[in-house]
């Protein structure tokens, strides 16, 4: 490849959905956004990576800074990349799962934080209209829960 070819570059986001055993079913930790776009929108907690930061380490900093949570284990749950899926311009994005029990989440502080104006949970199988492609994340994860594999079909 000759050296002065340039390639359009992505920028890369963390998304994770948390989620709580709840009855028969579960919780999702969601945020409301207090910036465009989408703002006052609620949406899965996550956001850019920064350079040089491992993905995993920028999943626990935007979870952390957006809600107070601190999971002690997250798997990747699916890498989203559509064209358009973010109105700012081309972001692929690793999204994160994590189930967490009633014990663990009553250590943490929940709170809004950084760029969300609220947070709170909400029923998995029936969120609020979501921002970006997030209910399509949330399909995914539930897939991911039923048992499926990687989640994605």
């Amino acid at each position: 490849m000759p050296a002065t070819e340039s390639y359009e570059r992505p920028a890369v986001t963390v998304d994770i959905v948390t989620v709580l055993p709840h009855g028969h079913g579960f919780q999702v930790l969601l945020v409301k956004r207090r910036n465009p776009p989408y703002a006052r929108c609620w949406a899965l907690p996550g956001g850019f990576v920064e350079p040089r930061e491992p993905l995993e380490a920028a999943a626990r900093r935007e979870l952390a800074e957006e809600t107070g949570a601190e999971p002690t284990h997250l798997e990747q749950l699916h890498t989203f990349g559509d064209p358009g899926r973010d109105p700012r311009g081309w972001t692929i994005s690793v999204s994160y799962l994590t189930v967490v029990n009633p014990d663990q989440v009553r250590t943490w502080r929940i709170q809004a934080g950084s760029d969300a104006r609220e947070v709170g949970w909400f029923d998995l199988e029936a969120p609020p209209p979501l921002a970006f492609d997030h209910a399509e994340i949330l399909a995914c994860a539930r897939r991911r829960l039923r048992g499926g594999a990687n989640g994605a079909e």
